[in-house]
């Protein structure tokens, strides 16, 4: 293939022209800053979607199983069957219900969980997330309360000081409905990092909430963990198939605007970012037009000893792809490098500008997390070398229009 031969030696040889070297190589700067930006910026995205999910998932299910009407009566029942069900690993029940809390004036929302101190470190981190206090301090008939650290901090109470929470299941007397009062004394503070539980969630135990919400022997429903929390929708599915009299939600379903927005992000993101590689690969056009000017005496004499106007085609398609490869696998190379480093180039960035990127007074995840997922970087390089490779057609076309005759006439 004398094609593959002469594109090959075009791509190496010094132009005539300084001007047409520099531009190609801003050309393949430019595919490969593209590339790897858009590596890094994916990874990024990726690892702040894992630290995020993570975090909910913490002291969210993977998957939570209920009946119609918001309780399930025989859960002992139903949890041994489902703990065989495949990628099961663990199922705690739980009861839940809203209050107020109030100390010494504040009075805050919340959402009361009871749990069993036993089953549930098998469904969630909730251990690992106190910071005062133990979970086994949830004995049945104590009445303690482990609370979030921002919820207790807007209450400003302390492990050991006794909170009263209302709830709204009252009694109806000749007055009116007149709310449940019980008082709690707070055994612990836990600290989950996101938000919504830190600053609203409270955890008693399972038979203190059945008694404060009145469900009797009944349980809101179970709370499962699986072995991969990417099977949750299958799972779900499959116990509803299994129960009919059953309402299994997973935890994509618990969170629905959050995954989506974050899906749309990312996505965007991606089309924003292919165009800064749309447009470096397009600089190859300009290039390679170029270089068709520049050799035109070449192509002539070339077309004179019989080369067809595909081999001339095939001789700057092959230049192009080139160039086109070299960006993107150094790109690639560089973004993926970057992005398995970030833990080490931030904290000197941050150092040498004595700075934080993310404060730790504004942002709960002070270190920029990133992942790379070889699929990303795979569609990345495969979109970006097709871009290259159409790049080249206009040029490598031209090129074999190119009339020997009126090529020749001043040389």
């Amino acid at each position: 293939m004398y094609e593959l031969l002469i594109g090959l030696r075009y791509t190496r040889a010094k132009r005539r022209n300084g001007f047409i070297s520099f531009i190609s190589l801003v050309s393949i700067l430019g595919i490969a800053l593209g590339v790897a930006a858009l590596i890094i910026v994916l990874s990024v995205m990726n690892g702040f979607q894992e630290e995020v999910r993570n975090r909910i998932l913490g002291m969210a299910a993977h998957v939570q199983l209920t009946g119609p009407d918001g309780t399930l009566p025989h859960w002992q029942r139903l949890r041994e069957p489902v703990l065989d069900t495949p990628h099961v690993q663990a199922a705690a029940p739980f009861v839940t219900g809203q209050g107020l809390l109030n100390y010494a004036g504040q009075v805050r929302g919340a959402l009361v969980r009871g749990i069993d101190p036993q089953l549930e470190p098998g469904v969630s981190a909730v251990t690992q997330k106190i910071i005062g206090g133990h979970l086994a301090q949830l004995q049945p008939g104590q009445f303690n309360i482990i609370l979030g650290w921002q919820l207790a901090a807007e209450l400003g109470v302390q492990p050991g000081d006794k909170v009263t929470l209302i709830t709204p299941q009252g009694q109806v007397t000749p007055a009116g409905l007149i709310p449940r009062f019980r008082q709690f004394t707070v055994a612990g503070l836990f600290r989950a990092d996101y938000y919504p539980y830190d600053a609203g969630l409270g955890l008693i135990a399972l038979s203190d909430a059945q008694k404060l919400f009145r469900t009797g022997d009944a349980v809101t429903g179970l709370r499962l963990k699986l072995d991969d929390l990417f099977n949750a929708r299958t799972v779900a599915r499959s116990l509803t198939q299994q129960w009919p009299q059953v309402m299994a939600t997973d935890w994509t379903q618990e969170n629905p605007t959050y995954f989506r927005a974050v899906e749309i992000e990312k996505r965007m993101m991606f089309i924003i970012l292919t165009l800064i590689v749309a447009v470096a690969a397009f600089n190859l056009v300009s290039t390679l037009v170029m270089v068709v000017t520049d050799k035109q005496a070449d192509i002539a004499i070339l077309r004179t000893l019989g080369a067809a106007p595909g081999s001339i085609m095939k001789i700057f398609v092959i230049q192009g792809a080139i160039s086109g490869c070299v960006g993107t696998l150094a790109g690639a190379l560089g973004g993926v490098l970057v992005a398995l480093n970030l833990d080490v180039i931030v904290p000197g960035i941050e150092q040498l500008l004595g700075t934080h990127i993310l404060s730790p007074e504004v942002y709960l995840i002070t270190e920029l997390p990133s992942r790379v997922e070889w699929t990303d970087v795979t569609s990345i390089a495969g979109i970006s070398l097709v871009l290259a490779l159409l790049a080249t057609l206009y040029p490598s076309w031209r090129a074999a229009k190119v009339n020997p005759v009126e090529a020749l006439r001043y040389e």
